[in-house]
């Protein structure tokens, strides 16, 4: 697949075009080692500086990534004898939201996710990750379903929000978010929560509510969009930049906050640019929470949770 180069990375872009005709050249035969291993080199600088330096919107745009690992690229990499779940067994199935069961670790789990598209029909079929009340009702069967077997629950959360439409609103969304927050809060099994991308609204918090909360280091987590933020308050998509920085949706941010546990690190560039890292760091992080949760008592487990949520938003003079 082709590299795709977001607009602050064109220093970075500019220099990988000039890798890519050397290695062509190398392979006709041209002696170009050196200065192939010097531009990699001014790259990998250029990356360095760039990254180092990254303000709230460029996270944002960072984080919505059109090659930026999804849902389905995780579960691939970090579970074995998967089998996928679907359908809410009242109405349809949602393709934005994705189940199942698998493996991680040997430990049996089940998974829930958003899933947004890669091709333009992907993306339609997908609804560009936005579930439909019909998403959030298939995760809490199977987030029940969980419980019934005694399954640790890992979430992936990566969507701009839940489908603004009035279908939507004549199925009873904000019900249906609701009833997976109550719902979620009372599990009696191990919930660990991931930010892969954007956590978008209510459409990420029907998925949000656990134990713990991970955000990989280029993710988000808001409660309106930064363009939909800027449309309210300055009546123009076009001051996002500016909602951004106010909104305070980085991960950095919302570890300050106390609202993650753990910031994820990527690899230089973000997660697109080495999967296997990525994948390896998530692995990690998982492992290292689930471990602790599995070894607490039920009860233990579901008051430290409700202790956890209550506490947000509790500040002192």
């Amino acid at each position: 697949m082709q590299s795709h180069f977001l607009d602050f990375e064109t220093p970075i872009a500019e220099i990988e075009a000039q890798l890519v005709e050397l290695r062509r050249l190398k392979e006709s035969g041209e002696a170009v080692d050196e200065e192939i291993s010097r531009l990699t080199r001014l790259s990998q600088e250029k990356t360095q500086a760039i990254f180092s330096n990254l303000d709230p919107w460029k996270i944002t745009q960072l984080s919505r990534h059109p090659q930026r690992p999804y849902t389905l690229d995780y579960v691939a990499n970090l579970f074995t004898d998967v089998e996928f779940l679907a359908g809410d067994r009242c109405f349809a199935d949602d393709p934005s939201l994705v189940g199942g069961v698998g493996r991680f670790e040997d430990h049996p789990i089940l998974f829930l996710g958003h899933q947004k598209g890669r091709e333009v029909k992907e993306k339609v079929a997908r609804n560009f990750g936005m579930p439909k009340p019909e998403g959030y009702r298939k995760a809490l069967r199977l987030m029940r379903l969980a419980e019934t077997f005694r399954l640790p629950i890992l979430t992936f959360i990566d969507t701009p929000g839940a489908y603004p439409g009035v279908d939507a609103e004549k199925h009873n969304q904000s019900e249906a978010i609701a009833r997976n927050l109550e719902v979620l809060a009372q599990l009696r099994v191990p919930i660990i929560c991931c930010v892969i991308g954007e956590g978008g609204s209510g459409g990420a918090l029907a998925i949000g509510v656990g134990d713990r909360l991970l955000m990989l280091q280029y993710s988000i987590y808001s409660v309106i969009s930064p363009e939909g933020c800027a449309s309210i308050l300055w009546k123009s998509a076009s001051k996002a930049p500016e909602a951004a920085a106010t909104l305070g949706l980085t991960a950095e941010r919302i570890l300050d906050l106390g609202l993650a546990d753990e910031i994820i690190p990527e690899p230089p560039g973000g997660a697109h640019r080495d999967l296997a890292t990525t994948m390896k760091s998530v692995r990690a992080g998982i492992a290292k929470h689930l471990s602790v949760l599995l070894s607490k008592p039920v009860d233990d487990l579901v008051a430290e949770r409700l202790n956890r949520l209550m506490h947000f938003g509790v500040y002192t003079n």
